[in-house]
């Protein structure tokens, strides 16, 4: 049983007579009696009774066909429904994402996703633990890292970039580190990981990267309490842009080595949004990408 048995079924009920379905539809009667006969044998029913004048609907006929009609009016409104979210985002969108980005750069631009697309409902959650869209409720993730997994399509917003960090008052008091040797000789706050405390590496221009151990006065598995002990005087932070890029601009922070490159890993890691591979990805998948890549602006906002 299909849609097209049904809508022949309904075209014979109200026209007794498969010839005229047949000339409507482009094929023979033959063809349109087969296809009533397949549909009699998968309900087990006689659905109309035959003679050389006319075809008639038995009385299963008659109760059918209040089902075979409400079932094509449901496709009819499925597909509808279908179309209209193909050319409006709604329904709901269950976005990803981890906590401190999230907090920083996700949350700020939902009031304008919202106003822009009135009829979507959004489902955020923020979490550092690692989520797969093919196991886990999530229809997008923001993700920051190295692109790998070939079952993702991925739109890359940018590269994630570190900076060697400090609070005025701190370079005031304990100098400025000129070379990353001298980073052991200073108070450094560290974040720690579930892997354990982040390396330190540090690349000149044109050569390789290097791990400059350091013996943190602070390590933390909280990003914004490592954060306030920088902006309060207390040490060195290596962070990420996006976390401290605002503070830089206002001069809450300084960089330090700006001719070098910073970072906690020698592979890329790049600020993206990942979804599962799909024919046809969803529209409102499609929506809240092209939202965030103009909110976020190219290069995105906290590089600039």
């Amino acid at each position: 049983m299909n849609l097209r048995s049904l809508l022949l079924f309904i075209a014979v009920y109200e026209t007794q007579n498969f010839s005229v379905v047949a000339r409507r539809e482009g094929i023979s009667a033959s063809q349109v009696s087969r296809i009533i006969h397949q549909l009699e044998d998968a309900l087990g029913q006689q659905l109309f009774y035959r003679n050389t004048r006319a075809v008639i609907p038995t009385e299963n006929g008659h109760l059918f066909i209040r089902y075979a009609r409400a079932m094509v009016d449901n496709f009819e409104e499925a597909r509808r429904e279908l179309d209209e979210r193909s050319t409006e985002p709604s329904g709901t969108v269950r976005i990803n994402g981890p906590v401190f980005f999230g907090q920083r750069h996700v949350a700020p631009g939902l009031a304008g996703l919202a106003e822009r697309y009135p009829r979507l409902t959004i489902e955020l959650t923020l979490t550092d633990d690692f989520i797969d869209p093919h196991r886990d409720a999530a229809d997008l993730i923001f993700r920051i890292g190295t692109l790998t997994d070939s079952t993702f399509h991925a739109r890359i917003f940018g590269q994630q970039r570190y900076h060697l960090a400090a609070s005025p008052a701190y370079l005031r008091q304990h100098g400025v580190p000129a070379d990353p040797a001298e980073l052991s000789q200073h108070k450094c706050l560290v974040y720690r990981g579930s892997s354990g405390p982040n390396r330190w590496l540090v690349r000149r221009k044109g050569e390789n990267w290097v791990h400059y151990p350091v013996a943190p006065l602070m390590t933390s598995n909280n990003a914004e309490s490592l954060l306030m002990a920088a902006l309060g005087g207390m040490g060195i932070v290596l962070f990420p842009d996006w976390l401290i890029g605002d503070r830089l601009q206002r001069g809450e922070l300084v960089a330090l080595m700006p001719e070098m490159a910073c970072a906690i890993n020698t592979e890329p890691l790049n600020i993206a949004a990942i979804y599962p591979h799909a024919r046809h990805p969803p529209l409102n998948v499609r929506a809240v990408i092209d939202y965030y890549v103009a909110f976020f602006g190219s290069p995105p906002y906290w590089q600039t």
